[in-house]
C-alpha cells in the first residue's frame, strides 16, 4: 500500500510498473496540476487527472464514479488489468490517498502510493522530467465499484439513531467546532452529531511521510475511535477522508467505509441535524 521513494527509485524500469501523479489541490490554493506536471514529473509518471475522475451525474462534487469509467480512464492511460500502479501527489491534501481510495473501492489490488510523495522525491535530488509523455491507449474491462463501503446521506441519517456504525471528521478543528465557516464549501462551520474528529494532517510527519503504525493506532484511539468498530471517514467533499481510510487500512482496520457527500451534502442540507463545539462523545 505504501513504497518509499528509494523503492521507487529502484523500479522505476520495470515494464510492468505505472507511475500516476494524482495531484488535487482546493480552489483557494490556484495551483494547476497538469500544469505542474508538464514542467516536473518523476520520470515516465503519467497525468491521472484525477479532478476528472468523478462521476459526471452528480450534482456534489468529486464523487466516486462508476467501474467502468475507472476502467475507461486507466484504460486511456495505457494502463492495463496487469500493471502495477503507484500514486503520488505534489500536494497538501495528499490526494494521492484519494486515487487509492477510488481505485481500491473498484477492486483493484495491485496500487500504492508513494509515501512522501513529489515533494519528498524532489528533496531527494532525485531526476525529474517535464513535458505531457504519449500514452498508448488500451483496452481494459469494466469493473464494479463496491458499494458496500460507500455511505450516502440517508445511511448517515440512520446511523444517527442506531450508532452502529463510528464516524470520524478529517477537516481542521476550526471547521469541525464551528469557530470557523467552511470556505471551501460555502457553508456554516460544525460537523454531523456524534462524529469524531481527527485532523488528516495529524496522520502525517513534517516533510509529508505517514506515521509509523503504532503513532497511527494511538491517534485513533485518542480521538475516540475503536478500530475493531466499523468507521465510517468524512470530511469536507471526501477528498481528506480518504487519507483517514488510507491510513487505518495501513494499521489493519477492514471495516471502513466512506461518507462521499460528507458535508458539501450535509451542512448544504437545512434538515439535517448539525453539532459544533468539541464532541463529548455522546450523539445529539
Amino acid at each position: 500500500m505504501l513504497v518509499s521513494t528509494e523503492w521507487l527509485g529502484g523500479e522505476l524500469d520495470a515494464p510492468d510498473l505505472a507511475v500516476l501523479d494524482a495531484s488535487l489541490h482546493l480552489p483557494m490554493a490556484k495551483r494547476d496540476p497538469r500544469a505542474e506536471f508538464e514542467e516536473a514529473h518523476i520520470p515516465g509518471a503519467r497525468f491521472l487527472d484525477l479532478a476528472g475522475l468523478h462521476d459526471p451525474h452528480s450534482a456534489l462534487p468529486g464523487k466516486v464514479p462508476d467501474g467502468e469509467r475507472i476502467a475507461q480512464w486507466l484504460g486511456e492511460r495505457g494502463i492495463g488489468p496487469q500493471t502495477r500502479i503507484v500514486l503520488y501527489d505534489d500536494s497538501m491534501l495528499r490526494s494521492a490517498a484519494r486515487a487509492w481510495v477510488l481505485l481500491d473501492l473498484a477492486g483493484l489490488a495491485n496500487i500504492a502510493v508513494l509515501d512522501g510523495g513529489f515533494e519528498k522525491w524532489k528533496a531527494e535530488d532525485r531526476a525529474v522530467e517535464s513535458g505531457m509523455p504519449s500514452m498508448t491507449p488500451v483496452m481494459r474491462p469494466p469493473t464494479t465499484v463496491r458499494i458496500t463501503d460507500i455511505r450516502d446521506k440517508a445511511a448517515m441519517l440512520a446511523n444517527l439513531d442506531i450508532n452502529a456504525e463510528q464516524v470520524v471528521d478529517a477537516r481542521d478543528a476550526a471547521r469541525f467546532t464551528g469557530a470557523q465557516e467552511d470556505t471551501v464549501h460555502g457553508l456554516p462551520g460544525g460537523h454531523i452529531p456524534g462524529s469524531r474528529h481527527l485532523f488528516f494532517r495529524d496522520l502525517l510527519r513534517e516533510d509529508g511521510t505517514f506515521r509509523e503504525a503504532e503513532d497511527l493506532r494511538a491517534l485513533f484511539t485518542d480521538a475516540g475511535l475503536d478500530r475493531d468498530r466499523p468507521v465510517i471517514a468524512t470530511c469536507g467533499s471526501g477528498l481528506s477522508a480518504s487519507v483517514l481510510l488510507f491510513a487505518m487500512r495501513l494499521i489493519g482496520a477492514q471495516r471502513t467505509a466512506l461518507y462521499d457527500g460528507s458535508w458539501a451534502e450535509w451542512g448544504a442540507d437545512p434538515h439535517t441535524p448539525k453539532e459544533t463545539g468539541q464532541n463529548t462523545g455522546e450523539s445529539r
